[in-house]
């Protein structure tokens, strides 16, 4: 099959060179019309049980994360001029194209009492801009009044001031929310800057937008990282612009087939697809360096650059084609995790590990074909002499010092599982943001202040229409208690629900005197129902707390981003104790909201990762199995690969680096991966075992320096191209690009040095029988020198 399409490729070169450009040319187009992915990542399952109740949260009542908020700390901002200004500021704010509402102390409302029509008016306290500091002092003196803002607007005790700024849906989840939140900035800016204050930015739509702008200007950093990188690797290894050029041709190439194939798939670029071109190209570059070395290595043999080509494509063609299948189904087992996010990722990445394969394949020995034969200065690296040293004290090591490497390992491995024991798993919203990012420290002034800005809801449904106003506020009562039982939280800002705007109609029923902003009892509860349409009706300011069947109410809060271990401790505590209040016989209570989702996907996706993991280790010993015919040997071969992964996760559980989405992802990466070097070593193994008289210790000594140089060249290669995430303002991509390099380095080792180990260690007659059985796919033997 090779030597079929060795020859036919080398035959008809412009004919497949002609083809692959114009396909390029197609895939290029299409890949200049994917977008940012600007909505809320569906992490969940559509079937998942906290996502149907989520969405039925947010059909029955609208997003809950469209809330951006500012806030400063001002002890003089009741001062007439500044309040004027900050009041001329909510103003312009909810002129903005997109903006639904601003909330400010300066477009706060009260109730009156009008008793001719039976109803409660609600008044602005400011109309328009204050025109004396008496007034001024006069508005506070009444804002301060009204427990229903307490703590919501302003916090009398540190002077810290906020303004919500509530986004339309459609704007939300479209590019038009950057420009809003730029818009937003650049007025805050202007008031920040005549009072010198320091303007704090949160709320989802401000964290999602900073998120994605780092996204996508992380993309073309990692792009260019890339290519220098593997630029300068390259010519350290080859000494020849020709191979430079040729092989970031070839991992360009497939790189506009991964954002074509983005397009094709009509995906949109998140946080995870953004790393697809540069991992692409760093995965495709080891493919250039096994062609163009086993090239190299024929045609310093027989001078014969047309037979050097077509014996690189038998010879190297299958064995390079298994290792990107591998590597391809690391990625495509996130298909099994049925997490948009993961699916998305998984299947592109897959595929483009394939499509690059494929164009390298085709494209490496056309651009040989037209170059002139390498120059003895252009094989030197065949030599290698230092590496070539440490191939001999490995092959030493082998044969003479077995014993001492399993001991080595084995101590290392035992270590490792007590490293593992440490790992915590825990996520934060802002986690893969560090500390000293501007979202991150103004998330902790939010917190600080007025106890958080992540939405958290509380969704009670009565199971009858009218269930939320029957049996004489029984409803509000339940929660009133519930309410009391989240204020023991510190994590729980104040709530904002039905019971609070009743509270606040008590209130104003009692001329405005603020020790009766408490829930009446049911006779008084009686009275109000007259009055309270202006507050709970269909045009009320707090309409959206009930819906229109009166069947359904929710409970506001905001939350501080706690994490998610402490998050599921809340929620456990939490449950039973609102059960106790809600009959689950009577009443259905489902906490919902971003916070709560936040967690149930990191769950979902740490258990899942680890399910894929495990599918992704079965594949890959099938896929074994179509080489060598030995379950003991393909089992065995595992090893090498596994105990790199053992010892990541020992290192990660001794530096305290917990298990989250991103991390967990290096496992199945680095584990497909790291799979290529146990097929490269083996099916060189298998091919030395072949030879007439060849014996099992000189058929792995003839390995380990045949195959050596390239593994260790494509390992360092290996190493910097992951290294580049380093450079990312993301904490999980960080872990993800050191931790894989690390991964990938230990791998290298184990292949080279515990395999070949395993190997010599087994009965060898056994063995050897075992490898020389017909496989499903057999190997291209490399012909004798001429």
């Amino acid at each position: 099959m090779w030597k079929a399409f060795a020859s036919k490729l080398l035959r008809n070169r412009l004919v497949f060179l002609f083809l692959l450009l114009a396909l390029t040319v197609v895939m290029g187009i299409l890949g200049t019309g994917i977008h940012l992915s600007y909505e809320f990542v569906k992490v969940l399952p559509a079937n998942d049980s906290a996502l149907i109740h989520y969405e039925q949260f947010k059909k029955t009542f609208g997003e809950d994360g469209s809330v951006m908020v500012f806030g400063f700390t001002d002890e003089r901002l009741f001062e007439q001029e500044r309040f004027n200004d900050f009041y001329r500021l909510g103003r312009s704010l909810r002129d903005i194209d997109g903006v639904k509402q601003v909330m400010s102390l300066g477009s706060v409302y009260n109730l009156r009492r009008n008793d001719s029509l039976m109803r409660f008016e609600l008044m602005p306290l400011i109309n328009g801009p204050l025109p004396d500091q008496a007034t001024v002092d006069s508005i506070r003196t009444e804002i301060s009044n009204l427990p229903f803002y307490r703590e919501m607007l302003y916090n009398e005790d540190s002077h810290a001031c906020l303004m919500a700024i509530t986004f339309n849906d459609r704007e939300l989840n479209s590019a038009r929310r950057i420009e809003i939140v730029k818009e937003i900035q650049d007025r805050c800016g202007e008031f920040a800057g005549k009072y010198s204050l320091k303007m704090h930015y949160s709320g989802m739509p401000y964290i999602r937008t900073a998120v994605m702008k780092k996204v996508s200007s992380e993309m073309t950093l990692f792009m260019v990282l890339a290519i220098v990188v593997m630029a300068i690797t390259l010519w350290a290894f080859f000494r020849s612009l020709n191979s430079v050029i040729m092989s970031l041709i070839v991992v360009a190439v497939g790189v506009v087939w991964s954002l074509g194939l983005i397009a094709i798939f009509d995906y949109r670029i998140t946080l995870l697809s953004g790393l697809i071109p540069p991992l692409v190209m760093v995965i495709g570059v080891p493919n250039c360096v096994f062609l163009i070395n086993k090239y190299h290595a024929e045609y310093a043999r027989h001078r014969n650059k047309m037979k050097a080509l077509s014996r690189m494509i038998q010879t190297i063609g299958i064995t390079l084609f298994l290792a990107n299948v591998t590597t391809a189904i690391g990625f495509g087992v996130l298909y099994f995790t049925h997490s948009s996010l993961l699916v998305e990722f998984g299947i592109v990445a897959s595929i483009g590990v394939m499509v690059t394969y494929i164009i390298t394949l085709i494209l490496i020995p056309i651009i040989l074909s037209f170059l002139p034969g390498p120059r003895e200065k252009h094989t030197l690296h065949l030599e290698a002499k230092r590496v070539n040293a440490l191939l001999k004290v490995i092959d030493h090591l082998v044969h003479q010092r077995r014993n001492a490497i399993y001991v080595i390992i084995a101590v290392l491995s035992a270590v490792s599982i007590v490293g593992m024991f440490n790992i915590r798993i825990l996520g934060y919203v802002v986690d893969d943001l560090p500390q000293s990012d501007p979202v991150y420290e103004d998330l902790k002034f939010f917190e600080k202040h007025f106890h958080g800005v992540l939405p958290f809801e509380i969704l009670i449904d009565t199971r009858e229409e009218k269930g939320v106003t029957a049996d004489q506020g029984t409803v509000l009562y339940k929660i009133n208690r519930m309410q009391k039982l989240f204020a023991e939280y510190p994590e729980f800002s104040r709530p904002i629900s039905l019971v609070e705007a009743v509270k606040f109609t008590n209130q104003a029923y009692n001329d405005g005197d603020s020790r009766k902003y408490i829930l009446p009892g049911a006779a008084d509860l009686n009275r109000l129902s007259d009055y309270s349409g202006t507050v709970t009706g269909k045009k009320g300011m707090l309409s959206s707390f009930i819906d229109s069947s009166m069947r359904y109410t929710r409970v506001t809060v905001q939350m501080a981003d706690v994490g998610s271990a402490r998050m599921k401790q809340i929620i456990t505590e939490l449950r039973p104790r609102v059960d106790s209040i809600f009959d689950p016989g009577k009443y259905t209570v489902e906490f919902t909201g971003h916070s709560l989702m936040f967690t149930k996907s990191n769950d979902y996706l740490l258990y899942n990762l680890l399910e894929s993991l495990l599918i992704e280790i079965v594949l890959i010993t099938i896929v074994g199995f179509a080489l060598f015919r030995s379950i003991r040997i393909i089992l065995l071969s595992k090893l090498p690969v596994l105990i790199p992964l053992v010892i990541t996760a020992g290192i990660m559980g001794f530096l305290e680096i917990s298990f989250r989405p991103s991390t967990i992802l290096i496992f199945s990466i680095a584990f497909g991966i790291s799979s290529d070097g146990t097929i490269y070593f083996l099916t060189r193994y298998k091919q030395e075992l072949r030879n007439a008289g060849t014996s099992v210790s000189e058929a792995i000594s003839i390995t380990i320096r045949e195959i050596g140089l390239s593994m260790v060249y494509t390992t360092i290669i290996l190493f910097f191209g992951f290294a580049i995430f380093a450079a990312s303002g993301f904490g999980g991509t960080v872990a993800l690009g050191i931790l894989l390099s690390i991964t990938l380095l230990m791998a290298m080792v184990t292949n080279l040095v515990l395999l070949p180990s395993i190997l010599l260690t087994i009965d060898k007659r056994r063995s050897r029988k075992e490898l020389l059985q017909p496989a499903l796919i057999e190997i291209e033997e490399d012909e004798a020198e001429d």
